[in-house]
């Protein structure tokens, strides 16, 4: 085990832990791109625990490719017209899969939105493990007024009832301003039902460690 410390303020820091502790793997549903993804949750939490120092860490969702965001880089790459020459927004990136298909179809500008540090460095690194450009942002964009153009990309967020009920808001606003919300969710818990508008279903293949079924059915909805 490696004794190197690991600084949240350090992207170096952040870096080496994430290729120390992750495989360059492409999710099932979108075998066109790569991402550094961990074989199983808990060994690499509780690395990221021990290297910080701290107690109650964040899961790391970005190690992992989510159901949700798997289904809307799949209809990203498969719709190219959606984000080409827009600048798009990936709210909750995680592992920037969605953010990484919005740059691959052209859009003008790609920012992926995490509050987790690790999350944004794993977002620079898997972008540039595929060749493009993304942006990163830690801020708390829930706490404020969203974007005014342009495509906004939601996955998997709908897993708790205080942030979906953010996120709501959020999509709401986007929406009002003029922007096209699209949001990948197998309909996890908190996710509003007879909501959204259902564009496309996949069948898409996850790990029994993280979801109740080894195929999760994902729909890309639009707000």
């Amino acid at each position: 085990m490696s004794s190197e410390r690991l600084d949240r303020a350090d992207p170096q820091s952040l870096a080496n832990f994430i290729k120390a502790n992750t495989e360059l793997l492409a999710p099932p549903l979108v075998p066109e791109i790569l991402l550094h993804l961990a074989a199983e949750s808990l060994p690499i939490w509780q690395k990221t625990e021990e290297q910080l120092g701290e107690m109650n860490v964040p899961p790391p969702f970005w190690a992992f490719a989510w159901a949700g965001g798997q289904a809307a880089a799949r209809y990203l790459l498969d719709t190219p017209d959606i984000c080409r020459g827009l600048p798009v927004l990936d709210l909750g990136s995680g592992s920037g899969i969605s953010a990484i298909a919005a740059a691959k179809t052209g859009a003008a500008h790609v920012l992926a939105a995490d509050i987790d540090a690790l999350a944004l460095a794993a977002c620079g690194l898997n972008g540039k493990a595929n060749n493009v450009h993304i942006d990163v942002t830690e801020v708390d964009l829930l706490a404020r007024s969203g974007p005014k153009e342009g495509v906004v990309i939601v996955g998997d967020l709908f897993y708790e009832r205080e942030l979906a009920d953010r996120v709501l808001g959020f999509i709401d606003a986007a929406k009002l301003a003029g922007c096209t919300v699209l949001i990948g969710d197998p309909q996890r818990s908190y996710f509003p039902r007879g909501r959204f508008e259902k564009l496309i279903e996949y069948q898409v293949p996850v790990t029994r460690e993280l979801e109740d079924a080894e195929i999760k059915r994902t729909a890309v909805w639009r707000a």
